[in-house]
């Protein structure tokens, strides 16, 4: 069942030691960047978390945070390669797939 701030797609981040992690909706994503280090923090972490908290009260489209959050998550390189990019690339002969 979909939350309102539920995304389309989940939005696969990695995590420590490379762990690829699934952020579903606008809460997970508001509390990803809630716990970001202070340190890390640039004016982009800032824009993403008011965006998240507004899909999370219905201000705006949850997907719209989905895309700035991964906006964000490719910026700082935590973004996970899209499997379904290779996936979707191979031919498919008489055979079925190769």
């Amino acid at each position: 069942m979909m939350t309102s701030d539920d995304f389309e797609r989940p939005v696969v981040i990695l995590t420590g030691f490379g762990h690829p992690t699934a952020i579903a909706s606008a809460m997970e994503a508001y509390m990803f960047l809630a716990d970001w280090p202070a340190r890390k923090r640039d004016p982009a972490h800032g824009f993403v978390l008011k965006a998240c908290l507004a899909a999370i009260r219905g201000e705006i489209e949850p997907d719209t945070a989905r895309g700035l959050f991964a906006s964000w998550a490719e910026k700082h390189d935590l973004l996970a390669p899209d499997i379904a990019a290779f996936v979707g690339g191979r031919k498919e002969g008489s055979r079925g797939v190769a």
